[in-house]
Parts: C-alpha cells; sequence; structure tokens
C-alpha cells in the first residue's frame, strides 16, 4: 500500500508553527509513514499553485486568509484547519486554548504582586482578541485595574505603531505588569520601555505567549512566556486527519489544547508588593521551597511572629507560608513531569519531598490527578 499523501500548508517562520510540524512529524513517525508535502511560504502567503490540481488524501493547513480559504473550500478531501481565523467553520479545528493562555499568564503576574494589569494587542488576530477579553475578565474578577492597549490611530502592525505603544506605556500607572499577545509585540514592549527609560520589571513587568525561545532570550530583559503545547496540537490534529483519510467522519469540531505553563525569564522577575516582610519571604520561598523548606525556616531567614506573618500573607497573596512552599514545589513538579523523563522519584528528590509516594498523595490531591496521567496528558 502507498504511503498516504499529505500536504502541509503551515509556515515554517514562527516557533508556534514549527511546534505544530514537529508534532505532525511525530505522529506520523509513529504510525505508517505519509509521504509528507510542505509548502515554502510564511504567515498569510497565498495558496500555492499546486494545490489546485493536487491529489493527495489530506490536508493540514493553517487557513489564515480568504484566498487560502478559497483554495481550499472546493477540493474534496479531508482537511484539518490549525489556524485560529476560523474562515472555514466546517472543518475541524485545532487551536490553543487562549482562555487557559490568558488565565495562566495573569495568574503569573497577580503571584508577582502587581495589581494595575495591561494587555497589548494586535487586533488583526483573533487569538489576540480573545486573549483580551479573557485576561480583563480574570483581571476584573479579583478586583485589579486593566487597561487595554488601541492603536491610537496607527495602522496594525504600521511604522507608527512602536511610537503608539510608547505612547499608551508612559500614561499607564505604575507599577503595571503587561501581558502582551505574542513574543514579537512582548519584544515591542520591552524596546518601548528601554526608549522611555522605564525600568523593567520593577516599574512595568512584561511577559508574552509562543515561548519563541530565540526572540525571548534576544530580548533586554529577556522575556517571560506561556508556552502552548504546540507539539500535542500538531500530533492531535495529525491523528484526527489520520482517521478521516481511514473513511471516519467529522464536521466544525473544536479542538483546544492548553498551553503547557510559563517560561519565567528577567521580564517578570519581580515581586510588587509593598510590604517588605512578605516581599523577602515570597524570594526565599522561591528560591528554596524545593530544597524541603518548611515554614519555620522561613520564619529564621525573615524574623517575625508566625501568626503576623501569615496574616499578611493571607492578605497580600491569598494564601498561607505553606501554600505558598507547596505551590512552587508543584509548579517545578509539573514542569520536570512534561519536560523531562525523570523518574517520580528522582522528582521527588528534587523538588523536596521526603518520599514519591507523599509526592504522589499530595499532587493527586492539589491537581486532581496522579503524577503519571498528567505526564501522558501534557507531553
Amino acid at each position: 500500500m502507498r504511503p498516504r499523501k499529505v500536504a502541509l500548508l503551515i509556515e515554517t517562520s514562527n516557533a508556534y508553527a514549527r511546534g505544530l510540524l514537529e508534532g505532525i512529524v511525530a505522529y506520523q513517525r509513529e504510525q505508517r509513514p505519509w509521504s509528507l508535502h510542505l509548502a515554502e511560504q510564511g504567515r498569510g502567503d497565498k495558496p500555492p499553485a499546486w494545490l489546485v490540481d493536487w491529489d493527495g488524501d489530506g490536508i493540514i493547513a493553517r487557513v489564515e486568509n480568504a484566498a487560502i480559504a478559497r483554495a481550499l473550500r472546493p477540493l474534496r478531501l479531508p482537511i484539518v484547519d490549525v489556524s485560529a481565523a476560523r474562515l472555514l467553520p466546517s472543518l475541524p479545528w485545532f487551536e490553543t486554548d487562549d482562555a487557559a493562555v490568558a488565565q495562566m499568564g495573569y495568574e503569573h503576574l497577580r503571584e508577582r504582586g502587581f495589581r494595575n494589569f495591561a494587555y497589548c494587542s494586535d487586533p488583526r488576530f483573533n487569538w489576540s482578541n480573545w486573549r483580551q477579553e479573557h485576561f480583563e475578565r480574570a483581571v476584573r474578577a479579583e478586583g485589579g485595574s486593566f487597561f487595554a492597549y488601541t492603536l491610537a490611530g496607527a495602522a496594525a502592525g504600521g511604522g507608527d505603531e512602536p511610537e503608539a505603544i510608547a505612547h499608551w506605556l508612559r500614561k499607564l500607572p505604575k507599577p503595571v505588569a503587561v501581558m502582551a499577545c505574542y513574543d514579537l509585540r512582548g519584544l515591542q514592549v520591552l524596546d518601548a520601555c528601554r526608549r522611555l527609560a522605564i525600568p523593567v520589571p520593577d516599574e512595568v513587568a512584561v511577559i508574552a505567549v509562543d515561548n519563541d525561545a530565540l526572540l525571548c532570550e534576544l530580548a533586554h530583559p529577556p522575556l517571560s512566556s506561556v508556552i502552548p503545547n504546540t507539539r500535542r496540537t500538531g500530533y492531535e490534529a495529525a491523528a484526527l486527519l489520520d482517521a478521516l483519510m481511514a473513511g471516519g467522519q467529522a464536521r466544525g469540531e473544536t479542538h483546544l489544547i492548553p498551553p503547557l505553563g510559563v517560561a519565567t525569564r528577567q521580564s517578570t522577575d519581580v515581586l510588587a508588593i509593598e510590604d517588605p516582610h512578605v516581599s523577602r519571604a515570597v524570594r526565599f520561598i522561591r528560591e528554596h521551597a524545593c530544597d524541603g523548606i518548611n515554614v519555620q525556616d522561613v520564619l529564621r531567614a525573615v524574623p517575625q511572629a508566625r501568626r503576623l506573618l501569615e496574616a499578611r500573607f493571607r492578605k497580600l497573596l491569598g494564601r498561607t507560608p505553606h501554600a505558598e512552599i507547596l505551590r512552587v514545589q508543584l509548579q517545578r513538579v509539573k514542569q520536570l513531569l512534561t519536560e523531562t523523563d525523570l523518574t517520580i522519584e528522582v522528582i521527588a528528590e528534587r523538588t523536596g519531598f521526603a518520599h514519591s509516594e507523599y509526592l504522589s498523595v499530595v499532587f493527586r490531591r492539589e491537581v486532581g490527578l496522579p503524577p503519571g496521567r498528567y505526564r501522558e496528558q501534557h507531553r
């Protein structure tokens, strides 16, 4: 039996799309290999000329513009869409869960003590608008102040936009935490801060989305970013296409894939808490939680009455010092589960748990899944 011929209308010019391709390749390598045809195109390019009379078996496409939608609409073969533009609602659709992305970005900034929050959008894209909507909702649900970037007369993506972003930042109350819709916008925010001599992260903390390692590390300072699970998105899109090519049925199904976590870098490495005791205690916890510390260790580092420290924590963070220690430990556990093949025993040792059985009990109680199942779902 000949290999199935699958066209990939996915650009290679950005980290998100490359992650999708990695997931697709991983799937087809595990199954019967496909004959893959990758179009050389950038984001938003017109469809390739060969698509009109292509004789393949299926397509995975980023349907980013009307031209690609028109080219795909008459084709009588299975197609899976991996673009947020949603220009062909009849196709099954895979996309990052933008509500979860926004919530994760908000929680990352809130945990650093900010009360002023801003979102820097690119309204040309659905995913940017969806992230803004959910980010604003999360901020207002907990009584924070929210500010949205509007283009202030500049065309989206135009040459005047860096100046428009700088003008917007200049007027924001400080300190403020900014979520940028994606990494490139985050770099623009950081560049505006540098030109305005605004200290980052002390006055403006910045987090973006996509975790394009090259862009984030080239930024000054390095840019924190929410990590979408693009590999899983591409893998599951490929699995569905395989089922459709085998005769399965699917219409306009929506599949939203949650992000993996946050890659924390210098642009959010700050704690915007005015109480110096709580600020010192939280910094100590974040530096030493995985060393197996307890609340007594925190009190030795920041001497004061335990009851007073707990009251201050509850007022400013909404949780106790013990809960903060556990939260930091579990964040590290999740990272090691998803990014490494370390055993549960080794992970327990590296995150300050006495033994793997206790880690498993605590993880299941707090997360709702045993560690092994969490690893399966988030790898």
